[in-house]
């Protein structure tokens, strides 16, 4: 069965709309106003080779925190919402991912329980781009883990994500993405041998589609 999620969420301070597959072959097709952003989903639709359908809006003129957290709860919520109740697949899944200077490490476990370890060793200072037009912004690079944390808790995995060197926030950033994404493959990939189980002893994987009360 294709496993295939589609949600949209709408609040006072966003309107974003996302289609996931995970089974795909790594396209994107995004309408996100923040570019750095953008680059990112679409790197991480390429290394998950999960086909990504994203449209969004929000209020950048407060600043970019509340886009890019609930980009992450609906991403989550796709996930979660795509794997079901995660019958036959791997569960957990890890990549170390070198970027020239830069090498980051990504480990994850759909449990159901989360949970998201950060360590992105990032300056704090924004990534400057030259504006093209009046949507272009420098991107805040405190907002990555704000955006883990949201689809760490939407998804319902373990989640654990640290650079373990590295020179450039831009690299930090694209290896986590990128380890994370590989991470997240493995992790939702079927298992022929067990096609057919609940990979847990308990006999069941809830995800936090489940208590909606995570989603808010």
């Amino acid at each position: 069965m294709a496993r295939i999620a589609e949600i949209g969420r709408k609040t006072k301070e966003t309107e974003i709309f996302i289609k996931l597959n995970l089974d795909g072959k790594g396209e994107a097709k995004l309408e996100y106003p923040v570019g750095f952003m953008s680059h990112m989903l679409n790197t991480f639709a390429r290394h998950g080779l999960f086909d990504i359908e994203a449209r969004a809006k929000g209020d950048l003129q407060v600043d970019q925190h509340h886009l890019v957290e609930d980009t992450g709860i609906v991403l989550g919520q796709c996930f979660a919402k795509a794997l079901g109740e995660k019958r036959g697949i791997r569960r957990s899944g890890s990549c170390l991912f070198p970027m020239d200077e830069c090498l980051a490490r990504a480990a994850v476990d759909i449990s159901g329980r989360p949970f998201l370890y950060f360590d992105g060793q990032l300056s704090g200072s924004p990534i400057i781009s030259t504006p093209e037009n009046e949507t272009s912004y420098d991107f805040q690079t405190d907002v990555i883990e704000d955006f883990w944390q949201a689809f760490a808790t939407a998804a319902g995995c373990n989640l654990h994500l640290e650079v373990i060197r590295g020179r450039s926030d831009h690299h930090k950033i694209e290896a986590l993405f990128k380890a994370a994404a590989k991470a997240l493959r493995a992790a939702c990939e079927i298992d022929d041998r067990a096609k057919d189980l609940i990979p847990s002893t308990k006999g069941s994987l809830p995800g936090s589609l489940d208590n909606p009360g995570v989603l808010v």
